[in-house]
């Protein structure tokens, strides 16, 4: 399985919600908090070219902001 990163903040549901679900599923993820950890921050917004969270990464595919459908997608979830 690829790595699953996830960029967060405190005070997101998104963010709380995509990690419960990825939970749930038993994946096992990375969260990066970008209000305490400047690297993760500045690798957010130059690296992903994103400004928001979640920003959710898994291999080569970046999901900006909160997507259960593409997440169920790329981690081949079917229900």
């Amino acid at each position: 399985m690829k790595e699953i990163i996830i960029y967060t903040q405190p005070d997101c549901p998104p963010c709380e919600i995509t990690k419960k679900f990825l939970t749930e599923y038993g994946f096992s993820f990375t969260a990066k908090d970008i209000k305490k950890d400047q690297k993760a921050r500045n690798d957010l917004i130059n690296k992903y070219k994103s400004f928001s969270t979640p920003t959710i990464v898994i291999g080569e595919e970046i999901i900006t902001g909160f997507n259960i459908e593409k997440l169920k997608e790329i981690l081949n979830i079917t229900e």
